[in-house]
């Protein structure tokens, strides 16, 4: 009897086990399924758009380099040649109008020329070999000039070759405040952006809340207007200026925006 009677004792109380565990599980699965509610109450619903705006510009200014290289048997006078080549020069660009602001020496490089002279090698002896053996100095001075006036970029180009630039190369026209072109164009990427935002809602029947997020791509730009090389070297004497278009200067950003949004009836 005592032996059956535990058995019972024993049966109901793993009943009872059983049951704690059902009623822990619903309650859990109950927390559960209200944080997950909760949670999805936190991150409303957006919608995100992507606006584009493109400037166009006319170039403002324009920037071209030239070269002066002089010699001489000592460096003084390779110095001195180069100097009276660029100061006639940089002397003719200022009557142009251009400050000194806008003149600036990129490079100086005075150095030694070295021959290479072959030693007399007379038949059936040892022969020596060459050696480099100084000849004089080189002096080279690259000078960047800019334009503000662009319409006087032609005749500054071939004042420059008339008077001894070696070479002049680099000329480039494009816009001289280019962050102005960029929030420009931001502007007008965002308004485009949010247009889009609000037909959108509209056509899903929500209307727009705040800004939740907001991208910009890094803008780019068409590549400036680069004019051919005037040359490397000899007489850069011209007999006309030429002609010399600038094109135009082009500038795109694009965003990426997002709202949050929320039922018309709210």
């Amino acid at each position: 009897m005592n032996e059956l009677f535990m058995k019972k004792h024993v049966q109901t109380l793993f009943s009872l086990v059983l049951i704690m565990i059902v009623i822990a599980l619903g309650a859990y699965t109950l927390v559960t399924l209200e944080q997950r509610d909760k949670a999805d109450h936190d991150y409303p619903a957006t919608i995100s758009v992507n606006g584009k705006a493109e400037v166009v510009a006319v170039p403002d200014i324009g920037q071209f380099s030239f070269s002066v290289r002089a010699e001489g048997d000592t460096a003084a006078a390779a110095q001195d040649e180069s100097a009276t080549k660029i100061n006639d020069i940089l002397a003719f660009i200022r009557e142009q109008g251009v400050e000194d602001k806008d003149i600036k020496t990129q490079y100086y490089n005075l150095y030694p020329r070295w021959d290479w002279v072959e030693q007399p090698c007379p038949f059936g002896m040892y022969c020596p070999g060459g050696e480099s053996v100084q000849n004089g100095f080189e002096v080279s001075q690259t000078v960047t000039v800019k334009i503000r006036a662009t319409d006087k970029a032609p005749a500054l180009i071939q004042g420059v070759g008339e008077r001894g630039a070696t070479d002049i190369s680099g000329l480039t026209f494009t816009v001289d405040d280019m962050d102005a072109l960029r929030d420009q164009a931001r502007a007008e990427a965002i308004a485009d952006a949010k247009v889009q935002a609000e037909e959108l809602a509209k056509n899903l029947g929500v209307k727009l809340d705040r800004l939740v997020s907001f991208y910009e791509n890094t803008p780019y730009y068409s590549d400036p207007y680069y004019a051919r090389e005037m040359g490397m070297g000899g007489d850069m004497a011209m007999n006309a200026a030429p002609e010399l278009p600038m094109g135009e200067e082009t500038t795109t950003v694009e965003v990426i925006v997002t709202y949050e949004i929320k039922s018309k009836h709210r």
